[in-house]
């Protein structure tokens, strides 16, 4: 008899072990037998993209994970995980069997599943290689995998998986990108109370939610302080300790909308089409840009409360009894070094979060008279110096259809004879018209070309008022040449890029090339100096010297500039409404732009000494008494003056240009030529006007 139930009960076991290696070939044969996922561990993480300075500006990801290794990671943070979840860890093969038969017992007597019994490991497998359904082929694949996992790997390389791969809710995978989520700090910095909460939330993310409920959220994290308790991780003290420390959560918000949104934007866009959005979304590619955050904070600033100026304004202007329209004036900002093509600060309008348009880079709207020293730099080119007088008198042209196109001034007033100087000082319409006329139109469009403007611009007169279509970098491009003492530098947004490992995917470096003689644009620089200095930008004249910019304002007040410089960086302001509507009776570009670039330069130039621009040898200098030598009705605040004039043979003479066919605005009569007299001064520049 007891023969034959020995024979039963090893019969019994025969068949269970067949039966049990039977469903373990069925369901493992095939998986991989060999799994080692420590050495090829490659997640999808995130990318970031760093300023000047590598401070990080910008994430790019669909997982939003950071890797970070074990010893990074706080022991009472692992402890609490252990707790929550598998405080059995270092005993189990991959499967506890334990506390497979404490669940069922407790899930029987309960008559539900309250309790689950899958190890870290299976948790860790079931994210690698399963889905998260509930059958039974799923566990025992799971089991199987958990188990081979174990073989290959130490406790210490599954638990840097584990906490690096597992979901913590919110789009965070991992413990780092979790703990700055919602604590605003890294994993290294978190308490046991915060630990315990963190801890809590890989069972269920979503129920477990603080944001969601936070009150489940805190009895969970009572919950795994118990269990920390329990298992002798914690003590009585630090248990009631941790139960009484107020939880805080610190989300830190998207990294992407809060230093430089549209910069971060635009490297996005460009890398995207460089590499694909894949590799750029979970490639780990580290992203080093131009930008300063320590200006970008500045032109941030600087726009938000200049546009909060302007708007107000604005409103109060306005009658009560006009209807509402939609969208606010808005504003957009780009400073770059001179010498290096270097962005160091871009802001492309008042708030990234309710407008993503970039109005630095994308919008195209008419720069008025800062168009005008391209112009200027083409007479001077040409052979005109900043003594050359020109006649600012009424100028008309018939149009097409009977209309007739007469230039004025913004105070509706004409000067007579004025040197180049001051019709750039005060901005007068007609000098600019006749330099155009003078210079001939192609050559204008040929002028612009050269110093970075590549929009499309009529052949017509009307460029000379600043008509063209242009973006703000392009007009900050332009001035660049000026202030670089001759050459055009190309706008650089990104240094370089890094795989995830740190191997060099590229590398840039600034592109320069000469398109205007050091001579040339010194002299522009010294009339847009006396711009700043007694013309329409003498708000700025307070930050030194030694800044020179010009302003510009469309008809009707539609698009305010002001793009101005020192030695070491030049930035540009636009405002104006996108749908192109007038801002204002008198908003003008030295009203409204102005301001916003005098507040970003001054925080720009704060702390450092004041730089002049270098001479080049080209240049040479004359003392004139612009009162008693040039009688004319405008002139400088001091009438005593030390101009610079380009010594012969010095310039580089454009090619000569044959105008293409004159269109409406340039068929008509031209003004004649008139000779002003004067008496021959050895040295000094002739003296013309047409």
């Amino acid at each position: 008899m007891m023969r034959f139930f020995l024979y039963t009960i090893g019969a019994a076991l025969i068949i269970a072990a067949v039966a049990v290696g039977g469903i373990l070939y069925y369901y493992g044969h095939d998986l991989p037998d060999r799994l080692d996922l420590a050495s090829t561990y490659e997640p999808a993480v995130v990318s970031t993209v760093y300023d000047m300075h590598e401070k990080p500006i910008g994430e790019f990801y669909l997982q939003r994970r950071i890797v970070v290794p074990l010893e990074r990671i706080p022991k009472h943070v692992v402890k609490a995980l252990l707790a929550a979840e598998d405080s059995r860890f270092y005993v189990h093969r991959g499967i506890d069997v334990y506390a497979i038969v404490r669940a069922s017992f407790k899930n029987l007597r309960r008559r539900g599943v309250h309790e689950g019994a899958s190890t870290l490991t299976q948790q860790l497998v079931r994210g690698f290689f399963l889905t998260p359904e509930r059958t039974f082929s799923r566990k025992v694949r799971e089991a199987i995998l958990a188990y081979r996992v174990e073989k290959n790997h130490t406790k210490d390389e599954i638990l840097y998986l584990y906490l690096n791969q597992v979901y913590f809710g919110h789009g965070n995978y991992g413990i780092e990108a979790a703990s700055r989520d919602y604590f605003g700090k890294s994993v290294g910095d978190i308490n046991i109370a915060e630990a315990a909460l963190l801890a809590g939330l890989p069972r269920s993310p979503s129920r477990n939610s603080p944001y969601r409920d936070f009150f489940a959220a805190r009895e969970r994290q009572r919950y795994v302080l118990g269990r920390m308790l329990a298992e002798g991780y914690i003590t009585r003290a630090v248990y009631q300790d941790a139960l009484q420390t107020p939880i805080r959560l610190n989300p830190a918000p998207a990294l992407n909308s809060q230093i430089a949104p549209h910069f971060v934007e635009h490297v996005r866009r460009v890398l995207g089409d460089e590499y694909g959005f894949r590799p750029l979304l979970q490639g780990g590619l580290r992203i080093y840009t131009t930008l300063d955050s320590n200006l970008q904070d500045a032109a941030q600033k600087a726009v938000r409360q200049g546009l909060d100026e302007v708007r107000l304004r604005v409103k109060k202007k306005s009658s009560a009894k006009a209807p509402a329209r939609e969208g606010e004036v808005e504003g957009a900002l780009l400073a770059m070094e001179p010498e290096t093509g270097m962005v160091r600060a871009l802001v492309g309008g008042y708030d990234f979060t309710t407008s993503q348009y970039n109005r630095a880079l994308q919008a195209k709207r008419q720069p008025g008279s800062s168009f005008k020293p391209i112009i200027y730099s083409a007479a001077l080119e040409a052979g005109l110096s900043e003594l050359s007088v020109v006649q600012d008198g009424p100028l008309s042209f018939r149009l097409a259809g009977g209309k007739v196109w007469a230039p004025q001034n913004y105070d509706n007033k004409f000067h007579g004879p004025v040197t180049l100087r001051t019709a750039l000082a005060h901005s007068l319409n007609s000098v600019s018209v006749r330099l155009v006329q003078r210079v001939g139109v192609e050559r204008t469009i040929q002028q612009a070309r050269k110093l970075g403007i590549e929009s499309p611009i009529e052949k017509n007169l009307s460029l000379a008022l600043g008509s063209p279509s242009v973006t703000l970098l392009e007009m900050v491009r332009a001035f660049g040449v000026f202030a670089g003492g001759g050459k055009l530098a190309e706008p650089l947004f990104i240094l370089k890029v890094t795989d995830r490992d740190g191997s060099i995917l590229e590398e840039s470096e600034s592109s320069v090339k000469p398109v205007l003689s050091p001579e040339i644009a010194y002299v522009m620089t010294d009339m847009l100096k006396n711009v700043v200095q007694s013309g329409t930008a003498r708000a700025a004249a307070k930050l030194g010297k030694n800044i020179a910019g010009k302003t510009g304002t469309t008809s009707d007040y539609r698009d305010n500039w002001f793009i101005g410089y020192n030695p070491s960086l030049v930035a540009g302001v636009w405002v104006g409404y996108d749908d192109h509507r007038s801002i204002g009776d008198k908003e003008t570009g030295a009203s409204t732009a102005l301001p916003i670039w005098l507040s970003f330069m001054k925080t720009a130039s704060a702390d450092k000494e004041e730089e002049d621009f270098a001479v080049p040898e080209g240049i040479n200098w004359m003392d004139v008494n612009l009162r008693d030598r040039y009688p004319l009705p405008l002139f400088e605040s001091s009438p005593v003056a030390k101009i610079p004039y380009v010594s012969m043979g010095r310039a580089l003479a454009p090619a000569p240009v044959k105008d293409s066919a004159p269109t409406a605005l340039d068929s008509l009569p031209k003004t004649e030529p008139t000779v002003v007299p004067e008496e021959p001064v050895e040295g000094r520049p002739s003296r013309t006007s047409w």
